[in-house]
């Protein structure tokens, strides 16, 4: 024959069921931490219902980065995987002639004066003293 259970006295605290096993059982400093705790845990869940979502400044769109974060980060770990390399114009400054250039080449020279309009670094190169450039666009 199965036994059945025996019911146990529950009191609602705030809303909160706690259940009541004896006066022995729960030291009455246990039952004042218990207490506590539950109201504790009320006037939390109080407040963060009333509060609206907030949105931290460090937080940023995954979806849509910002150009200057993404420009920062390895050219294999973007979004969107694009080359750190590109195409510029490149004014020699004795002769005003516009030569293209791309920007992690090798020793380019003048075609016109014959002066050395870059030089190679490990990566990029290095242009020459007095030389501008600008980046091609698409």
């Amino acid at each position: 024959m199965v036994a059945a259970p025996v019911p146990v006295p529950v009191t609602v605290l705030e809303g909160f069921p706690v259940p009541l096993y004896g006066q022995d059982s729960l030291a009455e400093d246990q039952r004042s931490r218990l207490i506590l705790v539950l109201t504790a845990i009320v006037g939390l869940l109080n407040q963060s219902a009333c509060l609206e979502l907030e949105v931290l400044q460090n937080d940023i769109d995954l979806l849509h980065p910002p150009a200057d974060l993404e420009k920062r980060k390895h050219k294999l770990k973007r979004l969107w995987l694009t080359p750190n390399s590109f195409f510029m114009d490149v004014k020699c400054q004795g002769c005003f002639n516009i030569t293209t250039v791309f920007s992690h080449s090798q020793t380019v020279v003048c075609e016109n004066c014959q002066t050395v309009l870059c030089q190679p670094t490990g990566g990029r190169a290095r242009l020459t003293e007095g030389c501008s450039f600008r980046k091609k666009g698409d």
